[in-house]
C-alpha cells in the first residue's frame, strides 16, 4: 500500500497550481478606498442605465418572449 513518491509529486503539482492564479487583492488600497471606488463604479453603472432607459435605447438586458 505505498504510493511512492506519488504524494509528494502531487503536492509540488498542486503548489505550482496555486502559484500566479487568480485576482490580486493586494491593490494597495485601504478598505474604505475601495468601497468609495466601488460605490462611485456602481454609481455610474446605474446613471448609465437609467439613461439608456431614459433615451429609450440600448440593451436593457431583459429578454423578451415575443411570438
Amino acid at each position: 500500500m505505498t504510493r511512492g513518491n506519488q504524494r509528494d509529486r502531487d503536492r509540488e503539482r498542486a503548489q505550482a497550481r496555486g502559484t500566479g492564479k487568480g485576482k490580486q487583492k493586494d491593490d494597495g488600497l485601504t478598505p474604505e478606498q475601495r468601497r468609495e471606488r466601488d460605490a462611485k463604479a456602481l454609481q455610474e453603472k446605474a446613471a448609465k442605465k437609467a439613461g439608456q432607459a431614459a433615451s429609450g435605447g440600448g440593451d436593457t438586458g431583459s429578454k423578451s418572449n415575443k411570438k
